[in-house]
């Protein structure tokens, strides 16, 4: 017995020292800019002996675009989930089968088996929430819980508001405002759309990200926002709050994912699984102030992300809120060319 304990034992270290050994070179992760903790990084990298190598980037299209020219380099990338089918299409994500690892236990029932994972044979969690807006009550005091901050701007507001450009989140959150449902092709309801964009751009400022450090200066006095970004601004700023649309706005949760072409696969599974670990969930989060889908994850939370506004959705609003489904190309194609000609 006593020999089988050592055997054991033996076994057990030479494994550990095998997976530290294999695990050992390097990590290159592709994601939104100013979303990740460098604790966790650091952490990760000491645990595993990993260098990563993190690249930042500003909109879903921009990070597709980047990958599907190829070469890219990286390993890991984080679209939102309404992305991940469009990813899988053109065949540039790696079935990593998170579902068979470690600790997917931990992933919390409502994001096990989701509409662009369907039983997340690619993608972890990393981190969800809501597209609202952001106004800074000095320049304006009324109702903030409508997309007539940013489609039509009270006086207030006018050329001063941003409006993150975002093409999905902008595109529905107007066919919500005009009375449409998302990835809708009713000929008159885009009609409205195009129009009302058109029509609310020369009253913007700008259409720009960057807005958790210009909220907090008083550069943008609105913007459209997520609830994270807006937490981190109001930190710094008491006069920052957040609103939830009243006629619709999407709910969404960005997805850790393996690229088909990644030179590091095995540091990036090991990654996959280590941010399902509820503490370093928790890093994740306390950073960017999202929520993030691991169960356990409030334990390790700040104080202050408990019972925050921008986190906990207004009861006669949460309806409001919806996930965005991957629209057909079609509708896709007819929003690009609203997006295009309102960049013009």
């Amino acid at each position: 017995m006593h020999l089988i304990r050592l055997t054991t034992a033996t076994a057990a270290a030479l494994l550990a020292t095998t997976a530290l050994s294999f695990a050992e070179g390097e990590l290159n992760i592709y994601n939104w800019g100013n979303y990740t903790n460098p604790e966790l990084i650091k952490k990760f990298e000491e645990k595993y002996d990993v260098k990563v190598t993190l690249t930042d980037y500003d909109s879903n299209t921009t990070a597709l675009t980047k990958i599907e020219a190829g070469g890219s380099g990286f390993d890991i990338v984080v679209p939102t989930g309404n992305w991940v089918p469009i990813y899988v299409e053109k065949g540039l994500l790696l079935e990593t089968r998170p579902d068979q690892m470690e600790n997917f236990k931990n992933v919390a029932e409502r994001w096990v088996d989701v509409p662009w994972d369907p039983g997340r044979h690619y993608t972890v969690p990393w981190q969800w929430g809501t597209t609202g807006v952001a106004v800074n009550k000095t320049s304006y005091s009324g109702d903030v819980n409508t997309s007539a901050i940013f489609l039509d701007p009270p006086e207030e507001l006018v050329g001063k508001v941003n409006v993150v450009p975002e093409m999905n989140d902008i595109i529905n959150m107007t066919i919500f405002y005009v009375g449409g449902e998302a990835c809708t092709e009713d000929k008159e309801v885009l009609k409205k759309v195009r129009d009302t964009l058109v029509a609310a751009k020369p009253k913007w400022l700008s259409m720009d990200y960057g807005t958790t450090d210009k909220l907090k200066s008083g550069e943008y006095q609105a913007t459209v926002n997520w609830n994270g970004s807006t937490f981190r601004a109001r930190l710094e700023n008491p006069e920052v709050v957040y609103g939830y649309p009243k006629e619709g706005y999407p709910l969404w949760m960005d997805a850790v994912a393996v690229l088909k072409d990644a030179k590091n696969v095995e540091n990036a599974k090991l990654f996959q699984n280590f941010i399902m670990e509820p503490e370093n969930a928790a890093l994740i989060s306390s950073f960017a102030r999202y929520a993030n889908g691991i169960k356990g994850s409030e334990a390790f939370m700040p104080e202050d992300m408990k019972g925050a506004p921008e986190l906990d959705t207004p009861e006669d609003l949460q309806a409001a809120g919806q996930f965005i489904p991957v629209c057909p190309k079609s509708a896709r194609d007819i929003y690009t060319a609203i997006w295009t000609e309102l960049q013009k």
